[in-house]
């Protein structure tokens, strides 16, 4: 599947969302349209999957009602970051991806009562 170009500028015309998508994964997470604009555009549903698996499987994630995710990449090489902190500094979960083909060095989302949303959505 081609993906379009993502720009960070790209993600600030989300304010709200009109739609809410159900993820696969796991049923209890939804995502906003702009969540989904990052995966379509950006190829991440991997990242929706990290975000949501770790919301069903990881304790100290899924007791957190709200997660601030960051996902950066590596300075040298092709692989990232993904932290979930708590939105008060507090790192609650990290994960080295080993190799990440996505456009921006760094994209922020939250997670809030179990709907993935960009900052701006919130």
């Amino acid at each position: 599947m081609a993906t379009q170009t993502l720009t960070a500028a790209d993600l600030v015309q989300f304010s709200g969302s009109e739609n809410w998508y159900r993820h696969n994964l796991n049923r209890d997470i939804l995502y906003t349209d702009g969540a989904q604009f990052i995966a379509e555009a950006g190829g991440a549903y991997w990242l929706l999957d990290e975000i949501a698996l770790a919301n069903r499987y990881q304790r100290r994630v899924k007791v957190e009602e709200f997660q601030v995710w960051t996902l950066m990449r590596d300075k040298s090489g092709n692989g990232a970051t993904l932290d979930c902190g708590d939105g008060n500094g507090h790192t609650v979960y990290t994960k080295q991806i080993e190799y990440t083909d996505f456009p921006l060095d760094t994209v922020k989302l939250f997670c809030e009562g179990g709907t993935i949303l960009l900052p701006s959505e919130y």
